[in-house]
Order: structure tokens, then C-alpha cells, then sequence
């Protein structure tokens, strides 16, 4: 089904669902849409395209709109909105190394990965404030994105951090069941409580630590647009609050852009995995981080 639509609209955006939160099991890729207000200021756009799947929502493509650079004053939103990033690409990441809280740099894949995402939201609604884990991966990739949003002050938080994979920290993937057979048990085990040894977080414990710091980040910027970059494992685990009888999250791929609206007594996912910014940039399409519930 393909609908044009020509009208009026101001200069304000919102994003949409391009995703139910029960098939995350494909990258998604979402657009911003404006937001129609009636009889304000009037201009002539061009046609938004809507597609339509028999599996899957309406998702908007083919996108020319200059976007806003704020929230209408007059309309300011009941929630806050979240846009959670994942880190671009590291050496380790390229090489199937478990990262967890070891900290690791960037590689030049990573950095123009960061660069596109920074360019794609400096071109979105007007971001408040910039928050990152302190593991450098992320920092580096917040400071490049904050820089392109105007300058903005990145603001550490720790308790963004990717989960601690304990004794598998700094062990390529594929040869930890031969080095380290219990701690490789330990984070295929389905018991979300099972610690990894070596000082290594459960599922559980991460899960509480990265939802509690989002859901205090959003209380405090009630009513903005605030960028979080984080750790694949992290973003799970946000997926998992927001949407608790969805399938699983699947692949999150470095740079990728995941909105979520917190409100006082419930989140919702807005857009999930959406890596279209980096259509002509090199990126992992394994998205490896770790394993399948670390990043």
C-alpha cells in the first residue's frame, strides 16, 4: 500500500514506530516524521511515502523534510525521550575480543561510524544533553556526537557501563570454552542470576543497574530530548524494560540508534536498531560485542 500525503505542517518532528515490539529480530531502519499542527505556518513538502507489510508496521522512507531543532514550548511532552546509542566499532569488536569493562578505543571504522550518527541527530530534534558510560568506547563516541549537536557537555555516568564479563574480559569468543570452560558456562547459563566468575556481573544485577540510571536520567530531563551512548548488553537490557514480552532484541549493531519514551510509570519503544546513517560507512554486521547478551 503506498499513500502520498500534501499539506501543511510546522516545524516540529516526532519519531514513529517502525517496529512492534515483538519482531526485533531484523535491524530496523526508522525516519523522523513531522508532526501536522493544523493551520500554522504552511509549506509545501514533498510526498511522504508510506509502505506497508503484510509482517510489519507502516515505516516512512524516502524522508526530505528539514527537521526542527526543538520541542514546541507550547506542547512540551508528559515524557522524556531517550535516544540510546551503541558505541562505534573497536579493534576488539572486529576481532571477536570480549570487551566488558575493559576499556578500549575506537578504531577508524568506529570514529566514522560515530561521525554519521552525530551528523544524522544534529539534523533531528534538538538534543538537551549528552550522557555516556565512562568506558572510552562510548565517551569518545558521545563527545563526537555532542560536538556536532552544538557543543554540548558530555556527562559521565558509570552505571552506563557494559556488563562485567568477569575472567572472559579480554578473551577472543571463539576459544573461551577451551580457556575458561566454567566462566563460558557461566554466560551461556539461562539462570539470569548466574554470575560470571572473576567478579562478573548476572543479567539481573546489569538489568537493574542500566535501567535504574535511564529511568533516573529521564526523570531529571522530563520533557527533552536526551542522547544516552551505552554498550550493546546495556541496550538489551532497556529493551527488555520497555518491551518484557517481546522477542529477543537480536544483533545491536555499533552506532545504532534505539528511541525510547520513559514516562512516570511505563517506557516505550519508539525505534529499535535503526543504523540507516550508515549506509556508506564500513560496520559489523555480525555486531559483536561479546556474545549474544553483552556489547
Amino acid at each position: 500500500m503506498t499513500m502520498s500525503i500534501l499539506g501543511s505542517w510546522a516545524g516540529q518532528s516526532q519519531n514513529i514506530v517502525t517496529r512492534s515490539c515483538s519482531a526485533p529480530s531484523l535491524p530496523l531502519y526508522s525516519s523522523s516524521c513531522l508532526r501536522f499542527l493544523g493551520a500554522t505556518r504552511i509549506r509545501q513538502a514533498r510526498a511522504l511515502i508510506l509502505t506497508s507489510h503484510s509482517a510489519q508496521p507502516l515505516a516512512l522512507r524516502n524522508m526530505e523534510f528539514p527537521i526542527a531543532n526543538s520541542y514546541s514550548s507550547s506542547s512540551r511532552p508528559d515524557y522524556s525521550e531517550i535516544v540510546v546509542v551503541r558505541h562505534g566499532e573497536t579493534a576488539w569488536n572486529a576481532d571477536g575480543r570480549i570487551q566488558g569493562h575493559l576499556d578500549v578505543e575506537l578504531n577508524e571504522a568506529g570514529r566514522e561510524q560515530a561521525a554519521a550518527v552525530a551528523d544524522r541527530l544534529s539534523k533531528e530534534p534538538k538534543v538537551s544533553v549528552v550522557y555516556s558510560s565512562d568506558l572510552q568506547r562510548a565517551f569518545e563516541t558521545a563527545q563526537i556526537i555532542a560536538t556536532r549537536c552544538g557543543g554540548l557537555e558530555v556527562v559521565k555516568d558509570p552505571e552506563l557501563r557494559e556488563r562485567h564479563l568477569g575472567d572472559l574480559q579480554g578473551l577472543v569468543y571463539r576459544e573461551v570454552a577451551k580457556i575458561n570452560p566454567k566462566a563460558h558456562q557461566a554466560l551461556l547459563s539461562h539462570n539470569s542470576n548466574q554470575e560470571i566468575p572473576g567478579g562478573g556481573e548476572s543479567l539481573v544485577q546489569l538489568y537493574d543497574r542500566c535501567t535504574s540510571a535511564l529511568q533516573r536520567i529521564g526523570k531529571k530531563h522530563k520533557g527533552k530530548r536526551v542522547v544516552v551512548v551505552t554498550h550493546g548488553g546495556v541496550i538489551r537490557s532497556l529493551y527488555k524494560r520497555a518491551c518484557p514480552n517481546g522477542k529477543s532484541a537480536g544483533k545491536v549493531l555499533n552506532t545504532s540508534v534505539n528511541i525510547f519514551h520513559l514516562y512516570e510509570d511505563k517506557w516505550t519503544l519508539k525505534a529499535w536498531g535503526d543504523v540507516s546513517h550508515l549506509k556508506q560507512t564500513r560496520y559489523l554486521q555480525s555486531g559483536f560485542g561479546g556474545d549474544r547478551t553483552s556489547g
